[in-house]
Parts: C-alpha cells; structure tokens; sequence
C-alpha cells in the first residue's frame, strides 16, 4: 500500500494513508510533500482481557466502521478521486467502502492480494457458516470497484469468472522498488556494525560467528590495511573446510582487528567481504498458519547431518581430489507473528546440540531490511497461499536485491519463481535440504548460486560489471512477455498510471 501511496504523490495527487498506528513509513514516503497520515483509533485493549471473544470481536468491528467512517466523511473534507484500499482484509473494509463510493462518488480501487475467506478457512475450514458469510461479503461488495488489481493473472482469471467482477481488470505484479539492490560491501559493512549489539545478544551466536571487532571488523566483513592483503582462498570445493576451521582463522585473523596499533588510518582499505565468514540464508516470515515454518526448521536439522558427515571428506574433481563440504550457516528469520515464540522455541532447543547451523529472529528496521537481503546469499520462501492465487511479496523484494531464492511451490508460483532460472522450488523439507547443500557446496565459491544471481540480472536488465553493485533497470516494453523483475516504478507508471489520468482528463 505504500508503494501506491508514494506512486500516488509522485504524480501530483495529493494523498491520505489511513491506518493503525505503529509501523514507520518507508524513507521515501517521508519526504513526500504530498502525503498527509489520518490514524484510526485502536478499539479499547482493556475489553479484550475481560470478554470473551463471541462478544469482543463485534465491539472491535463497529469500532473499526465508526473509525473508518469518521476519518473518510469527516477528517477528510473533500472527497477524494480515488480510494484504494487492499484486500484483505475484507470485514469491514470493503463494506465501509462501498458505503462511502456511494455518498462520495469516490472511485475505488482494490487491490486484490489474497482472498480473505480463505485466510478465515484456514482456522475454520472451508464449510464453516462463517467463511462462507465472509466469501459472500467479499463477493458482494467487492464486484463493483471502478479498478480491480490483481497480483497474479490466475486471480484475475479466477475472480473474473466466479464472481462477474465489473469495472477495469489489470494484473499488476508486485514489483520492488529502487532502493532494492544488491548491497555492497560497504553498506554490509555498515549494516553489521548497526547489528552487532542485536548479534551479540544472541546467547546462540557465541562462538559461533568469526571474531570481529567494530568498527574494524564485522562478522561478515573486514578492513584490511593496504600492506596487508588479505589471504588468498583456493577455488576449490576444499577451501570451504579450511575456511570453517580454527586454525584457518587464527591465521587470517590472529588478532582482531586486522590492523596494528601503528597502522595509519590512511592504510586501511574499505571493507570486504570476509572468507570465513558464514553463509547467509533469510527468510521473512508472518509466523502464521500458512507459512510452515516447520519446513525450514527440518530441511536445518537435514543441513547439519550433511555438513557434519561432509566435513574432512573429499571428492573428485577435473584437477583430482579436493575437499568437500559445507559453509556454516547462519538463518536469518524477520518478521513478527502468533507462531514466532513456539518455532523459536523449538530451534533453541536443536541447536543446543548444532555445530554447523544457527537460526536467530531479527526485527529491522525498514531502512535495514533491503540492506540484509543484499547482502544475503539464498532466500527461503514458504509462503503456501491460502487460496493459491497471489505471491509472496517477500520473494519480489529477494530479487529485486539480486537474491536467488528457494520457494515453496504452489498452484501460480511458476508466474514469479522460474525453477533453475531465478531460483529453486521445493515441495518437502528433503528437497529443500538437497538444494541448500547443492546451492552452499564450496562456499563462497559457489557455481550454482552464482548462475542462478547471474540470471536475474539479466532477467532484471541491470548492464553491470560487477555483480554486486547496483545500476539502473532499463524500462519496460509492454509488449515484451518474456519475465523480467523490472521495478515498481516502471510496472505501475506502464499499468495503472495510463488509466488513472486518462480518467482525470476526461
């Protein structure tokens, strides 16, 4: 919502967010002139510890229609072009809406991400009297909207045909925007030392991560003075193992920080990226029902066998025998939801016993978050779509930072994730498992991953030298079919912006 809400102001309207409070507003939405915040009142909190929820939950919905009511009719004085609002969630939004499309004649826009019934059958299965109320709430009140958006061209098929949607139907892709990029090793540099109290508060982390010493030094990256070049590292499948042992780090890195207490300032390079350093896996998750984060947590368990049993082997190779084995992994999980306590609970547990794994829960802050997907090395999705029509927005942000992602498959995944091209799909935590080993082996050399980094920044249309530094995407051609990231920018000004003006200069 708010990518349209700063699409919106970029094009001259001026435009109200209405919403709880809580949650910051992306950077560039702070600096728009043009964009004016209304807060709905929270229900009061008291009333939910001392009712039960049969008598609770329809207080807190006439408290969310008095508030929606009051702000759209009232706070706003002049009714607005357009409202865009996003489902779901649906009750009471959409009903308030269309209320207010009739008093106002307001235009309004939805734009369809999920559909709510089949977030409420998840808990109450599908035949429950209640979400089949809700299917007829979506259905009635959302068939009219002067603009329907669609995130993927099955929810549009879908909606079309069994709900006689009226009005314009465009299929507008989640997109990232601009300030998505591959980060380099200056801003992972500086994103670690923001991070390292929160790291250090990881009782897990200890001894787990190299040594390092801010502002020197990070887990993840070093400063290296210019009369000491850092170590060379073999291409090698082996390398990875001596990477991982303690007597390769004392050797890189005997004292921390690298730099003596005469070395001028003046030596010391910018940071690099550092070659013991662990691989790094995120995933971003609403620890809810249908994100099973039970997946992951077995396919981590699968990791640490094969990297114990791996470690000290070897393997055959074009040059003869090398090392095989695998990185130590750190997983980063964000995200903030009902199941977080239990799944975590349960990782504490594991790796108590873990030599090769650590799983921790970070909360970012919104500047941060484009910052660590660039500097990860895999993305995990499991996001399983309770109706099976929308995408997961996290896997749209992973490549919009040049991150090669493994997806959880369902029914329209194939419209985001192209298995092989982009990422991996999987379907049980074994073959997650197989494709973290296949993806990490030899790290940081790491072929597979590499291709597959390689072909979103084809796909993505980014002409660099490098893989790691950020260009601009050329535009778009809206007759062009074959999949490219693109960025929100150009997908909604090629999408949505045509209709809209096209509408004011009627």
């Amino acid at each position: 919502m708010m990518y349209h809400a700063q699409s919106f102001a970029e094009n001259g309207f001026l435009t109200y967010i209405i919403g709880y409070g809580g949650s910051k507003l992306i950077p560039s939405l702070e600096r728009q002139s043009k964009v004016q915040i209304r807060h709905l009142s929270d229900p009061p909190k008291f009333l939910g510890s001392v009712l039960p929820f049969i008598l609770y939950g329809p207080i807190k919905v006439l408290h969310q229609v008095y508030s929606l009511l009051f702000v759209l009719l009232v706070q706003i004085a002049q009714a607005p072009e357009f409202i865009l609002v996003q489902n779901p969630p649906t009750i009471p939004t959409l009903p308030i809406i269309w209320l207010v499309e009739k008093i106002t004649g307001s235009k309004v826009i939805i734009d369809w991400h999920n559909l709510g019934y089949s977030i409420l059958a998840l808990r109450l299965g599908n035949g429950h009297p209640f979400v089949k109320i809700a299917a007829w709430f979506e259905a009635r009140f959302g068939r009219t909207a002067y603009v329907h958006l669609f995130v993927t061209n099955a929810m549009r098929d879908y909606l079309v045909q069994k709900w006689n949607l009226q009005g314009h139907k465009l299929v507008l892709h989640d997109r990232p925007p601009h300030r998505f990029h591959r980060s380099s090793s200056q801003e992972i540099h500086e994103l670690f030392v923001r991070l390292k109290p929160s790291l250090t508060l990881q009782p897990s982390l200890h001894d787990f991560l190299p040594e390092s010493s801010v502002p020197y030094s990070t887990p993840f990256t070093h400063t290296v003075p210019e009369h000491q070049p850092p170590p060379a590292v073999s291409s090698t499948a082996g390398s990875a193992a001596r990477r991982n042992s303690i007597e390769y780090r004392a050797k890189i890195s005997p004292t921390i920080p690298p730099i003596s207490a005469t070395t001028l300032y003046t030596e010391v390079q910018l940071p690099c990226r550092r070659p013991d350093r662990p691989a790094l896996l995120v995933s971003s998750t609403s620890w809810t029902p249908d994100e099973d984060f039970g997946i992951l947590l077995e396919a981590m368990q699968v990791y640490e066998m094969r990297a114990r049993d791996l470690c000290g082997q070897t393997g055959s190779t074009k040059e003869g025998q090398s090392w095989v084995s695998l990185p130590k992994l750190l997983v980063v999980i964000t995200g903030k939801g009902p199941l977080r306590d239990k799944y975590m609970n349960e990782v504490a547990k594991l790796q108590e016993k873990w030599m090769w794994v650590r799983c921790v829960s970070l909360w970012l802050e919104a500047e941060d978050y484009p910052t660590l997907l660039g500097s990860a090395d895999l993305g995990v999705s499991l996001h399983s779509s309770s109706s099976a029509l929308d995408l997961p927005m996290k896997v749209v942000d992973m490549f919009g930072c040049g991150l090669p992602v493994c997806a959880l498959d369902f029914a329209c995944l194939h419209e985001l994730v192209k298995d092989g091209l982009n990422g991996r799909v999987f379907k049980t935590s074994s073959q997650l498992a197989e494709q973290l080993e296949y993806l990490l082996t030899g790290f940081p050399d790491t072929p597979h991953l590499n291709d597959l980094r390689a072909s979103l920044f084809r796909t993505s249309k980014r002409h660099s030298a490098l893989p790691y530094e950020h260009t601009p995407r050329q535009s778009l051609d809206p007759g062009d079919q074959e999949w490219r990231l693109g960025t929100w920018d150009e997908n909604w000004n090629l999408t949505v912006k045509p209709l809209i003006l096209s509408d004011l200069h009627r």
